[in-house]
């Protein structure tokens, strides 16, 4: 049987290569020269623009760009096609485009003080190509919050513990943030106590979970566990469909979402995500340290090898179980988080380009976050192989990914000497823990692109009170209200499984928009750069997006389910069209900007003026 300690050799040897090699290439060619300021320093508000220490900076950065997707993507990418084409995109796709794509972003939006990838596009092809891509990158924005959202929801569902572990960890991230940045306490002192507070936190949620309402049917939490509220909670909207208790958790962790992304870096999201890195690197180190003990030493509760449950490849159209899914092109959109995603440009050059201390940091942060993340994915695929199909995994998506994680993650841990009990609820929270960040950080980035399409009257000082549509539109408290409103309609009506794969769609499509937008910027700085790192990328996911797009569109919804009637019932069928136009409607976008974009490099190139105006933003 094979041992599961290949996974993370194969990843460990491409990642490694492409950190020493290929990222220290990329620095030299984007010229990072630390005697620039950077935007942080530039434009320092104590709002926005705060620097960061690197080990701060990284910390929010990985924590942010790794949610719940490269957790779900290669999990069910595995269950679907087998753990060997998984692992190969994951191996080889994150190191060549992913980490570039995040990367190059950041790079991009530092040079551009701090501004997003539609700002930096709009300088280049005009006004019309930098609204295309900040709309899309909003209308994505609510689909991440609406999926994070839920996902969190279904974690504290199954995992009360983690409920009282997340608590805990954002009281402590506000007292660390008061600390450091309002008492000037040491950094490193206070790293020590607020970090064993951290993990003092998730000893404290496994002796005293608590949930909202208890579960209906059969199932039930753990005894220890305290309901807060009589019943199942079945009058909650939306618990016809997600249960009582998950419906609602959603709208408390949305409301969470709102305020956290209003509030200035340095309360909450700076020191939070610090902290919480280290739990996320003990999650993601843990494992890949435990599967080495538990390989040479045999320490584990049960051999860690790939279940005969998990076939190495099960052919083209994937598992019979679930309808045929061609592995080119749904594979590489299946998992984008761990290998390349969209979401990443949007944190790069929204929060994190906003922080960066020195222009070298960028190298660890970009390529190296990017790196940290295809560990994630290597880790979920680990775990899957361990614990084997459970539940619905083949067919695709949340409900079949979280039993895997947390129960093979647990097996995993135990080569440590960590009871799987305690184990598992440890691996729920390190999820949890991504995906909090990642809701309210996407969140925050909704508000920026906002700012940008309405025009700004001084970074993140504008309440949304002040009168006008534009006001409200870009508001710090009004704009996340309406972010995570339409979010909150679109999970409680049921239909958020049917958006997930219009949400990867989007998210990848979003990548090629950002790899675009990096050649633009590179072709426009200097006529001698050379464009293969960024566009033969850009290439790659434009093809792979728009034939993905094209499936879901023409043949998922189109054919199976309007023509042959699979879509049940009129709202079956008014989805079903209005996934089949947003992916019509996501391709023209990609090709429109792919066509502006290649007018633009080839004036630059051949030394004419370009073919539109830059935005005067």
């Amino acid at each position: 049987m094979t041992q599961v300690i290949w996974i993370v050799a194969a990843v460990l040897v491409t990642f490694s290569l492409g950190y020493v090699g290929y990222s220290k290439y990329l620095s030299r060619f984007v010229d990072l020269d630390n005697s620039r300021d950077t935007p942080a320093h530039k434009y320092e508000d104590g709002q926005e623009y705060v620097p960061a220490k690197k080990p701060v900076l990284l910390g929010h950065h990985f924590s942010s760009i790794a949610g719940g997707a490269p957790i779900v993507g290669p999990i069910t990418a595995g269950a679907i096609w087998g753990w060997v084409p998984a692992l190969a995109w994951v191996a080889v796709g994150n190191p060549l485009m992913g980490a570039v794509h995040d990367f190059i972003s950041l790079s991009g939006s530092m040079r551009h003080e701090g501004k997003s990838i539609g700002y930096i596009i709009g300088e280049y092809v005009g006004e019309r190509g930098k609204n295309m891509l900040l709309w899309f990158a909003f209308i994505t924005i609510i689909l991440v919050v609406a999926v994070f959202a839920l996902v969190v929801g279904i974690v504290l569902n199954a995992y009360p513990s983690a409920a009282t572990a997340s608590f805990v960890y954002i009281a402590l991230a506000v007292l660390f943030g008061v600390y450091l940045y309002q008492l000037d306490g040491p950094f490193i002192p206070g790293t020590i106590v607020f970090v064993a507070g951290v993990f003092a936190g998730v000893w404290l949620g496994i002796q005293y979970p608590f949930a909202f309402f208890e579960l209906a049917g059969d199932a039930a939490h753990p005894a220890s566990t305290f309901i807060l509220f009589e019943g199942t909670g079945s009058w909650v909207p939306g618990a016809g469909a997600l249960g009582g208790n998950t419906a609602a958790w959603v709208p408390v962790i949305l409301l969470y979402a709102a305020l956290a992304s209003a509030l200035p870096v340095w309360v909450l999201l700076q020191p939070r995500d610090y902290l919480s890195s280290f739990l996320l690197y003990a999650g993601v180190g843990g494992a890949l340290v435990a599967i080495v003990v538990g390989t040479f030493l045999g320490t584990s509760s049960q051999p860690l090898v790939i279940s005969d449950s998990i076939e190495p490849f099960t052919g083209f159209l994937g598992v019979e179980s679930v309808s045929p899914y061609p592995l080119f092109p749904l594979l590489f959109v299946t998992i984008a988080c761990g290998t390349i995603s969209g979401f990443h440009s949007l944190v790069s050059s929204g929060t994190t380009a906003k922080q960066l201390n020195k222009e070298s940091d960028a190298r660890l942060i970009g390529y190296g976050g990017m790196l940290g993340e295809g560990l994630l994915a290597a880790v979920a695929l680990s775990t899957l192989a361990i614990a084997g199909i459970a539940s619905d995994a083949a067919a695709g998506g949340i409900g079949g990914a979280l039993p895997n994680f947390a129960a093979g993650g647990g097996v995993i841990l135990t080569s440590l000497g960590i009871p799987a009990s305690y184990g598992g609820p440890f691996m729920a929270l390190v999820l949890v823990s991504f995906l909090l960040t990642s809701t309210d950080t996407a969140a925050r980035l909704g508000r920026y692109m906002m700012e940008e399409i309405v025009g700004t009257q001084g970074s993140g000082t504008d309440t949304g009170f002040s009168g006008g549509i534009g006001s409200f539109a870009r508001g710090r408290y009004t704009n996340p209200v309406v972010q995570c409103g339409i979010a909150y309609v679109l999970v409680i009506s049921g239909e958020w499984a049917t958006l997930w794969g219009l949400f990867g769609g989007a998210n990848q499509l979003l990548a090629a928009l950002a790899l675009l937008t990096g050649t633009v910027w590179l072709a426009n700085w200097d006529e001698s750069k050379q464009l293969v790192s960024t566009g033969v990328p850009m290439a790659i996911m434009v093809v792979i997006t728009v034939l993905g797009l094209s499936w879901l569109a023409l043949y998922e919804n189109l054919y199976v389910n309007l023509i042959q009637g699979g879509a049940a019932g009129l709202g079956g069928q008014v989805s079903a069209a209005v996934q089949m136009v947003l992916a019509l409607v996501l391709i023209y976008l990609a090709l429109s900007l792919v066509r502006i974009g290649y007018g633009n490099i080839s004036s630059a190139r051949s030394g004419r003026e370009p073919a539109a105006e830059p935005s005067d933003d």
